[in-house]
């Protein structure tokens, strides 16, 4: 898969596709839907499959640029990516959205950059996606514009669960409170957070619990805390162990990680891209008065969380 960040400086002339559009956030089941039904049309036509999103997201923009905090994500750019990769999308388009996209109005953005500059031939939708300068476009816009410009437009249903629509805000609700088991319910799969392994402060070890270090951004919406986890990437094999997401407020720390310790993993992880599966939410991140009484918690977090995997898998 190709990751497009600026395909506006793409000056070669670029071949029709078939697309989607919109921020994807969580490639929720939802999502997913669309998304294989962009493939499935694509691979029928012999033509390229697309995803179409914003960097920053829409809302992002709009609340830094009015001074409000913005919703927390509940992947990183990184994580989306590889999701839409493993679905079998051919191209992942983020379009720069700037001041000048945000004032296009909705017919131009169709005649401009969907048809001008990515060639879409044709269009599926959500059934709420709505886009242009004061969110003016539609399907209905999209439809009667494209019978002209030979785009052809269709939308999806909503997908519900539990008798509600599953959507971006239940999974960041879920996410948020630990609700793990939920979540992954509403995103179709296990939560899953990727990236290198760096060299962290090398505490664990001299306690007898030596982690594997991922930074994170800091508006990823996961509950700060401790989680029973599943690790992928070390080698060909699945392991198991104990995490904390969190700052580390008992030795001041301020930057947000995910610090895993792995049973029965012997090997140097340095370098290495692991993916960790947050399993099950055991507490919230907490500081302790000294580094005995953190130690101490350690050790009752990693017989939970060996209990808790134990449970799962039995």
């Amino acid at each position: 898969m190709k990751l497009i960040r600026y395909p506006h400086l793409i000056t070669e002339d670029r071949p029709a596709c078939i697309a989607t559009i919109g921020n994807f956030d969580g490639v929720h089941a939802g999502h997913r839907e669309i998304i294989q039904h962009v493939i499935k049309y694509a691979r029928q036509h012999k033509v390229s499959a697309r995803v179409i999103t914003f960097e920053p997201l829409p809302n992002e923009y709009f609340c830094k640029k009015f001074g409000k905090p913005a919703p927390k994500r509940i992947y990183p750019l990184r994580d989306k990516a590889l999701h839409l990769q493993a679905l079998g999308i051919d191209e992942f388009i983020c379009l720069n959205f700037d001041t000048a996209l945000a004032q296009m109005s909705a017919e131009d953005f169709i005649t401009e950059v969907l048809i001008k500059q990515l060639k879409v031939k044709h269009l599926i939708v959500g059934d709420d996606f709505r886009f242009g300068k004061g969110r003016t476009g539609d399907f209905a816009l999209l439809q009667s514009m494209g019978a002209s410009l030979g785009m052809t437009v269709e939308d999806t249903n909503t997908i519900q669960f539990d008798d509600e629509r599953i959507s971006s805000s239940r999974i960041r609700d879920a996410l948020s409170s630990g609700n793990i088991s939920q979540a992954t319910t509403l995103l179709g799969e296990p939560y899953r957070l990727s990236g290198r392994i760096r060299h962290g402060d090398k505490r664990g070890r001299t306690i007898g619990f030596p982690t594997l270090n991922l930074r994170l951004q800091e508006n990823i919406v996961v509950a700060r805390g401790v989680y029973a986890v599943k690790v992928t990437g070390l080698d060909d094999k699945t392991y198991t162990g104990v995490a904390n997401l969190g700052t580390r407020p008992t030795v001041e720390g301020t930057e947000l990680r995910l610090e895993a310790h792995v049973y029965a993993y012997q090997g140097d992880a340095y370098g290495k891209h692991a993916c960790i599966e947050l399993v099950h939410f055991i507490r919230p991140e907490q500081k302790f008065d000294n580094f005995d009484e953190l130690f101490a918690q350690i050790k009752k977090d990693s017989l939970d969380a060996k209990q808790l995997l134990n449970t799962t898998t039995s």
